[in-house]
Formats: C-alpha cells, sequence, structure tokens
C-alpha cells in the first residue's frame, strides 16, 4: 500500500514524463500521495439552476441551461470578439469570448442544449458572462448537478493549457485505483468520539463532494487529523526533552529576595509575579526548561528576565542575554547594568563592534566564571564565547534567529544544557503559538506596568499634514520629542530613501528650528550609534526613521510617532512601531498618515490600530488578514506547511486536536498499545517524509 502512493505521478493515466515533470516544479506534485492532497481551494456550486430572468448583480456565479438563438463575430482586431445568445424559456443572455473565437464557434451548434456556467456582469438592463464553460447537457450534468472543484494552478500551467479542469481528472483517475489503497490513520476510539467519517470517504468527498454536508464532514475529517499530528509531534518532542534532558536545580533565592527588599524600583504587576513564579518552578525542578514569554512592548519582560537571572546567579552559574541587534543588545545592557551595579554583579556586552582588548579580557572572565552576564548579539556563539556553567540563556525577539543559531547558545555547556528562557514582543495569536511553539512551556504577561497611559492612535490623511505638523509643535514646546517613520522596503530601496530623505528635508523645511536627526539601515553602526545617542540626549527633537527603530529604542521623553504611508506596513509592524512612544508617565501619541486611497485589508489594519492598543487582539486581526506563513515567516517551521487546516480559522478544532494528542500520549506515551498501532505506523511513515506531517504512505 505504501509503495502504492509513493509511485511516481508519471506512471498515471494520461499524465506521462512531461506532464510530470511539470506537476513537480511548479506545484511539488511529484507522486501519488502529493496529488491525492493536492486539495481544492474552493467549489463551484454545480448543485443548482438558474431560470436567466432570475439572474441578480450580487450572485458570484450562475449555471443555466439553454439553447443557442444567435452566434455572430464583431469588430475586428484586437476588438473583435464572438457574441453567442442563448435562451431558455424565461429570456435570454448573451454570452462573450474574446480569444479562441473560431475553435470555440465550430464547437456551438444550433439545436442542442448546453449548461453554462460563469460569472454574469451587468449591461444597461441586460446581464452577459464573459468566457463561460459550456457543455452539452447530458444526463449527468442537467439533472442533479455537483459542487465543481476548483484547484489552485500557476500561470505557468495556464500557458500550457493546464488547467483546474484537468488536474480535477488526472485526480478522478487516481481515485478510481486507490480505493482498497487508502488506509485509515486515526484509531477508532477517535473517530467515533470526534465523529469522523473514515480516511476513504473524507478524499472521495473532498474532491468530489456528493454534497455540501459530505464536503463539510471531509474538510472536518481532514483537518483535524492535519492538525492532531502536528500537535502529537510537537508534544512528543516535549516529552522526550523532558524525559532526557535534566536541567540543573537553582533554587536559592537569596539575591532575588535582596534586590526585591532593598533594589526594586517599582511594583510589579500581577502578571510579571504569575510569570517569575512559573519560571522559579522550571528552574527548581531539574528538568531542562524550555519557556516562550510573551509580552507587549513595554510589558516589563526585561526586570522579569533579570529576576529570573538573580535565582541562577544563587547558585553560582552564569546569565547570557542575546539580542538580533547591536541597539537592542546595547538597550538591554543599559537597562541590566542599572541593576546589576546595585547588586555588585558583573555585566559585559558582547557585539560585532566589541574591541579586541576588550574581547579578550570578557573571554577570560567568562571562563574562570568571574563574569556573571553577558549581553550581545550572535557574537555570543562564536566558537571562542566559552562559558565557566552557563546556567540560563535568554534569547530575545527569538524569531529573528535560526534553529541553528539558537542551538549553538543551548550547547555552550559541555556536561548539561543550560534553561533556555526565549522572550517576543511580537504578540503571537494563540492557535499559531501553538502550532510553532506547541513543544514549549508558553507565558505571557498581559497587563501593563502600573502608571502607563495607553497610547492615543489617530488616523490623518495627507491634506491634513499642516493641522498634524501644528500638532507636532505644540508637543515640541512641551519638551517632547518626536519619531517620524518612513517605509523602507528592500524590493525598491533607491526609491524609497529618496522618500525618506524627500520626507526628511520636508521636516526640515516645515521646522527650521528644530534639530532633526535621520537613521536607517544603509548607515554605518557607528554613524546609528551617534544619531541615537543625540537622541536619547535630548540633542535632536525629531528622529526620521525607518523601521531600524521598530525594537530597541527606549527614549522615555519621546511621545508622538508620526507613521508616513502607513498602509505600507503590517499590522504587527505597526504595533511594534507604535510601541516606541509611550515608554514615559506623558500621554503618547501615533498618528498613521495614509492617502484618501486605501484598501479593504489597510483600511482594517489602520481601524485595528485606532481602535484597540492590545497586541494580542492585533495579531488575531493580523493572522486573519496574512495568515500563518507570512505573520512570522515560513523558515520559522515546517508546521506551517499545513495541506488543509488555517490556523486563523481552525482555533477551537486546533484545541481538540491538541487535547486528543496530550490523551493518547499520557496514556502511552511511546504508542506502544495495540489501539495506538495505527498512530505508530502513521507517526513513522511522516518521518521519512520531509514535506509535511501528514502523509498517507
Amino acid at each position: 500500500m505504501a509503495a502504492f502512493f509513493t509511485t511516481s505521478i508519471e506512471f498515471l493515466k494520461g499524465v506521462g514524463p512531461q506532464r510530470a515533470a511539470l506537476l513537480n516544479k511548479e506545484l511539488s506534485i511529484s507522486t501519488f500521495a502529493d496529488l491525492i492532497q493536492y486539495y481544492p481551494f474552493r467549489y463551484e456550486d454545480r448543485t443548482k439552476f438558474y431560470n436567466i430572468t432570475d439572474i441578480q448583480d450580487e450572485m458570484q456565479y450562475v449555471q443555466i441551461k439553454g439553447f443557442i438563438k444567435k452566434k455572430e463575430v464583431i469588430g475586428t482586431g484586437f476588438k473583435k470578439r464572438l457574441v453567442v445568445v442563448v435562451g431558455d424559456q424565461t429570456g435570454e443572455i448573451e454570452l462573450v469570448w474574446f480569444q479562441g473565437i473560431n475553435w470555440i464557434s465550430d464547437k456551438l451548434k444550433p439545436g442542442i442544449e448546453y449548461v453554462v456556467f460563469g460569472k454574469p456582469t451587468r449591461f444597461g438592463s441586460k446581464f452577459n458572462i464573459a468566457h463561460p464553460e459550456v457543455d452539452v447537457a447530458l444526463e449527468k450534468n442537467s439533472h442533479t448537478g455537483f459542487l465543481q472543484p476548483v484547484y489552485s494552478i500557476p500561470e505557468k500551467l495556464r500557458v500550457k493549457h493546464f488547467d483546474s479542469k484537468a488536474l480535477s481528472k488526472f485526480i478522478q483517475e487516481l481515485l478510481k485505483h486507490s480505493s482498497e489503497k487508502i488506509r485509515e490513520t486515526l484509531p477508532p476510539s477517535i473517530i467515533v468520539s470526534e465523529h469522523l467519517i473514515s480516511k476513504r470517504d473524507a478524499l472521495y468527498n473532498i474532491h468530489m463532494p456528493q454534497s455540501q454536508e459530505w464536503l463539510a464532514k471531509a474538510q472536518h475529517r481532514l483537518k483535524f487529523e492535519e492538525l492532531f499530528y502536528v500537535q502529537l509531534r510537537l508534544l512528543k518532542m516535549k516529552l522526550l526533552r523532558q524525559s532526557k534532558f535534566g536541567g540543573q536545580i537553582f533554587q536559592n533565592t537569596t539575591l532575588l529576595n535582596k534586590f526585591y527588599k532593598e533594589q526594586l524600583p517599582f511594583t510589579l504587576t500581577d502578571a510579571q509575579k504569575k510569570v517569575i513564579k512559573e519560571i522559579y518552578l522550571d528552574l527548581k525542578s531539574g528538568k531542562q526548561m524550555n519557556r516562550l514569554l510573551q509580552g507587549d512592548v513595554g510589558s516589563g519582560k526585561t526586570i522579569v528576565s533579570f529576576i529570573c537571572m538573580l535565582i541562577v546567579l544563587g547558585d553560582g552559574a552564569q546569565c547570557a542575554l542575546m539580542a538580533p541587534t547591536e541597539i537592542l543588545a546595547q538597550q538591554h545592557f543599559k537597562n541590566l547594568k542599572d541593576f546589576a551595579d546595585r547588586m555588585q554583579i558583573s555585566i559585559s556586552l558582547l557585539t560585532g563592534s566589541t574591541k579586541k582588548s576588550e574581547r579578550k579580557l570578557i573571554h577570560e572572565n567568562l571562563q574562570n566564571g568571574s563574569l556573571q552576564i553577558l549581553v550581545g548579539t550572535h557574537a555570543l556563539l562564536e566558537e571562542e564565547v566559552k562559558f565557566h556553567n552557563l546556567g540560563l540563556s535568554i534569547i530575545d525577539e527569538q524569531h529573528r534567529f535560526g534553529v541553528a543559531q539558537r542551538s549553538k547558545l543551548w550547547q555552550k555547556n559541555k556536561n548539561i544544557y543550560p534553561h533556555i528562557l526565549v522572550m517576543t514582543a511580537t504578540p503571537i495569536p494563540r492557535t499559531l503559538a501553538m502550532t510553532l511553539y506547541g513543544d514549549l512551556e508558553i507565558s505571557v504577561i498581559d497587563e501593563l506596568p502600573v502608571g502607563r497611559k495607553p497610547i492615543k492612535t489617530i488616523h490623518k490623511y495627507d491634506a491634513h499634514r499642516l493641522h498634524v505638523n501644528q500638532f507636532l509643535r505644540d508637543q515640541l514646546s512641551m519638551g517632547r520629542q518626536i519619531y517620524c517613520v518612513y517605509p523602507l522596503i528592500e524590493e525598491s530601496e533607491k526609491l524609497d530613501l529618496k522618500h525618506l530623505m524627500d520626507g526628511y528635508e520636508s521636516i526640515v523645511r516645515a521646522f527650521p528650528d528644530v534639530a532633526v536627526g535621520i537613521i536607517h539601515g544603509k548607515m554605518k553602526p557607528e554613524a546609528k550609534r551617534y544619531e541615537m545617542k543625540r537622541f536619547s540626549s535630548g540633542e535632536t527633537k525629531i528622529m526620521v526613521a525607518t523601521t531600524v527603530i521598530e525594537v530597541g529604542v527606549d527614549v522615555p521623553n519621546a511621545s508622538v510617532m508620526v507613521i508616513e504611508n502607513a498602509e505600507r506596513f503590517g499590522l504587527s509592524q505597526l504595533h511594534q512601531l507604535r510601541g516606541r512612544v509611550g515608554r514615559g508617565a506623558e500621554q503618547s501619541y501615533c498618528i498613521l498618515m495614509t492617502d484618501y486611497k486605501l484598501g479593504a485589508d489597510s483600511r482594517l489594519r489602520i481601524d485595528t490600530m485606532v481602535r484597540t492598543n492590545n497586541g494580542f487582539e492585533i495579531a488575531e486581526t493580523d493572522l486573519k488578514l496574512r495568515g500563518p506563513g507570512d505573520l512570522l515567516g515560513t523558515q520559522q517551521s515546517g508546521v506551517l506547511d499545513l495541506l488543509i487546516a488555517d490556523l486563523s480559522k481552525d482555533g477551537k478544532l486546533l484545541q481538540r486536536a491538541r487535547e486528543r494528542a496530550i490523551d493518547v500520549l499520557e496514556d502511552d506515551p511511546e504508542l506502544s498499545k495495540r489501539e495506538n498501532e495505527v498512530i505508530r505506523v502513521q507517526v513513522e511513515s511522516m518521518r521519512k517524509s520531509t514535506v509535511n506531517w501528514s502523509r498517507i504512505s
């Protein structure tokens, strides 16, 4: 059976080597398994026939039956078109073709009843259908009708006259020969408790649905299975790690208590206290910690990470904090050094810019154990960076690091792996967190520190420029500072850099008596540092920047952010940028500047930003708009290579699938029981597959 589904696609009747090569190149379909799992992305309802007079404006597609009343070619050159009038017992409609005119005209004969399917468009009081599908009305398509699957077909295949219908024919051919070969991939207990149809019925009805009801059952079954195996894999990894990797035990709270009593400059929020308690339980458990800490911009993750470091330092081990950029690493170092100095704790910064003489000293002190905390960038991963005893590795904005990079930090200890805490200020929707980081424990700081005022977000059009500039002058007169952010997108750097410089010159003209700075990704690190230092110290009052300032810039006096061409930014990016203000006690503002012309998605993004400051609500909207692959970059994990499930819509199903996977593994961690044999066989077959987690064979 397994051999059947690993058969090359070229051996399916009608495919052959040339089409097989095309399907492999354009759709990554190389075997029978790939083809049968290439699911339709929508269905056209062929179950209903309309009378011509019943056609309405709002109808997406219609299906009618009728006879040809008239046929003529009108116009010349590129205006040449074939117009065919089709009539039924209620009225007439025009069908129009601009391409393939001669071939279609020869095919359509008077006196024969045809089934016509297409999108109706109104012209005055009449409708027409451009380039409809036309078939001779036969017994099979005249009465009951059917749901027509529509497959995603790239342009390169269409050019070679290979369309959705052609692919559908190949899949139907394959299903004819697959009946006895499709094995069940879930145990009877789960099929019964989750009210699922069989795998065979699901595959037939996803490609050739008997009805809307059967289609819904097929989608439910295949989505559940896909999510079940994704979660099973993640949970199995988690169990394996917990059983295989011991962790150093850290429970000395002497330093922590001293900091609490003598040095803590403010009261922690309940959310911060809850997270610290969760991490402390991990650190003293004897198992290696792997925890994701989510917290909105400004929620106080840095102080939480320092308090966790104190527990580790109390037992004589060392800590490392790795950040993706020099600006962010310097920011963390500056904030942590304030706390560390008060506690007489040694701390150093290691980045690409660190001088050779300083590096030598850092390496020595790290190896002899006198250096307790090391903050840095990718420089921490270098071979010569050796710790005496690394107890805790903290990785900030971890999605900016590859898996291989993260594992290097994990292997800095020879005898026992350090505990890992990964932090992100990019709120991750629950469904995505469960799928991307299902093998990690997850902690969330979901409240802002006391005294922080919510940032007021305002949407203004370019026509309001003078009004906005007056508001900025008022803020400057109160002693505040301002960010003006411009989009800079890789594909058109020259154009965008010009846009940035034009913006800079406009601001200089509008505010001739104000010191204005500029910062962008093309500048050398020293120049960036110089500009940021001037802004931090208050020498410059307005900072014109690209998204370089998205992470790691903390200037409490900067209370206004103007985002130009806000429609060109993603939601999570807008939210990250907005988090750069609102760091002090003053009321802060974020002004989103756009053109009048806004698409539906752009308007939703802007409206969401104006309506809420809640990062998790924003992330949920972003997931619905962009899908999981784009949200965090699909390079994060093959787990996002889902065939049918949709994390933005299938949250409840994901939760059910995870619960069932937990039930199975709690009862039978090795999947050795007879009732779980089906799962074990499926997991083993998936290990051989490099493409996806829900292979058939």
